[in-house]
């Protein structure tokens, strides 16, 4: 799981075209019309497993801002944008040249990624541009119609079957793979776990015969490869070099404004969660009354709900936490997962708790605390004392987090989505937003007039380029005019 930084494919890029006749670049010089698939999949791997900042850890109750109001903490956002369109387009053309030169397993790779950022792109919006999206060179289709969001659903679900079957049995080596190095049945354990994780998304519609939610579930688990353990984390691993180090590393984001939440902290401390220690920092008055690092008292967070000028003056005090230095001082620091396989053993044992699988769902829920204590054992630098086996199996005893199974299905959830959560601190994005509107675990404090949106808005470029099918679009799902936050998309029906 070597990360190629940028520059290198640059350099493999000039040296390819140096390599060819003369006359072919006279055809075209200021474009390349073909082009080996592994020199965009570095790029497009390396975008899509990145950090992807914080914006999903202010409305998921773990960051509070006191500069300012904070649009995603107070659930006040509005618009979002198609960029990941953009980087569907190098999506699409690796999988055309992978259909040229006839690699299966490109292809394969080109439907995950096609699938991830639909599967974003769905949930942030509702119905989207699919079927005929990215069609204007090849079919002159420059103003896409939009598809329900159940089509998409249904859509990327197929691409993903179909990546997986193209990997089945297939060992040619991935070139360009920053991310398992080229080994496709860790490519294919990927896939097959982000079925499942797009499954379990969809519990809400487990009734909807056309997708045979239970059904599918059940039998990917139960016949095709998945992850095993944390050797098979869909994680980009960082390097000390330019355009490969840590996504956070010298973020200018993380200044004096920026705060732990209190809940945040107190879900950590309620707990006696060592990961407390690894994702936030003392407080100012902690550190200079000499408390220890592993004080669980050394830690405070802000009121996400108050007035962040409230906020500001208790932390100018000295008693609220920043997050740990850590972040932004190490250049290599964590992987962060796109997909990690303790995230996979949680959606395992809901799967069991909800009835979809006959398999043991505290075993599951146990190997997913596990394992993320072992990633940050394994890579949290100088945090590892407080996170080995010991600890973890310590942890799982405790009166707030011990799984028994004569608890009723709801608090079965609650523990499983608490957990999932709390491994969630700068890792898979907006996951656990999105699990919170699907199940309510874990609850997040709000404003009485503000409870937590269930979509963004579409961009202004759909209004003034797309007008006819973006309006068609919002009138199938929300009535005409009404594209707002708080309307409800199919998947939360």
């Amino acid at each position: 799981m070597k990360k190629i930084g940028i520059l290198y494919s640059l350099v493999v890029l000039a040296v390819l075209w140096g390599c060819q006749d003369l006359t072919e670049l006279n055809d075209n010089p200021n474009n390349v019309s073909e082009t080996h698939p592994q020199l965009l999949l570095t790029n497009i791997a390396s975008s899509a497993f990145q950090v992807q900042g914080t914006g999903a850890l202010y409305a998921t109750r773990m960051l509070v801002q006191t500069d300012g109001e904070n649009n995603n903490q107070y659930y006040n956002w509005n618009r979002a944008s198609f960029d990941d369109y953009n980087m569907l387009g190098e999506v699409t053309k690796m999988m055309q040249e992978a259909e040229r030169i006839g690699s299966d397993e490109y292809v394969a790779l080109s439907k995950f990624f096609r699938a991830y950022y639909f599967y974003n792109l769905t949930l942030t919006f509702g119905d989207i541009p699919y079927s005929e999206a990215l069609k204007g060179e090849t079919e002159e289709k420059y103003l896409p119609k939009y598809d329900t969001q159940k089509e998409v659903f249904m859509g990327i679900l197929q691409e993903l079957s179909e990546a997986n079957d193209l990997l089945e049995g297939n060992t040619n080596i991935i070139a360009g793979d920053v991310i398992y190095g080229g080994n496709t049945v860790k490519w294919q354990k990927l896939i097959n776990s982000f079925r499942l994780k797009i499954l379990m998304t969809l519990s809400k519609k487990e009734g909807d015969a056309d997708l045979n939610i239970i059904s599918t579930f059940a039998s990917i688990y139960n016949n095709e490869p998945i992850m095993e353990s944390n050797e098979d984390n869909g994680q980009l691993v960082f390097l000390d070099e330019e355009g490969s180090r840590y996504s956070e590393f010298n973020s200018s984001s993380y200044g004096s404004g920026m705060y732990v939440s209190a809940t945040f902290i107190e879900r950590l401390q309620d707990r006696e969660d060592p990961r407390l220690f690894i994702y936030c920092g003392q407080t100012k008055n902690a550190k200079e009354g000499g408390l220890a690092i592993d004080d669980f008292s050394a830690y405070e967070g802000g009121d996400p709900i108050a007035p962040y000028a409230e906020v500001n003056d208790k932390a100018a005090a000295g008693d609220v936490s920043k997050v740990n230095l850590r972040y932004t001082t190490d250049p290599t620091n964590e992987p962060h997962n796109l997909m990690g396989y303790w995230e996979l053993e949680f959606i395992l044992a809901e799967a069991a708790v909800r009835g979809w699988i006959s398999s043991d769902a505290m075993v599951h829920y146990e190997n997913g605390v596990k394992a993320s204590f072992s990633f940050y054992n394994d890579y949290a630098k100088n945090y590892e004392v407080y996170v080995e086996e010991s600890d973890a199996e310590t942890y799982l005893a405790g009166p707030l987090v011990a799984f028994d199974n004569s608890l009723s299905t709801e608090e079965k959830l609650e523990l499983i989505l608490t957990q999932k959560y709390l491994t969630s601190f700068l890792q898979t994005g907006w996951r656990a937003y999105f699990d919170h509107l699907r199940t309510g675990y874990p609850a997040f404090v709000q404003l009485p007039d503000a409870t937590p949106p269930t979509r963004w808005i579409y961009p202004n470029s759909e209004y003034e380029n797309n007008t006819a099918n973006v309006a068609a679009a919002i009138e199938s799902q929300f009535g005409t005019g009404n594209d707002k936050i708080r309307e409800i998309t199919w998947w939360l029906q």
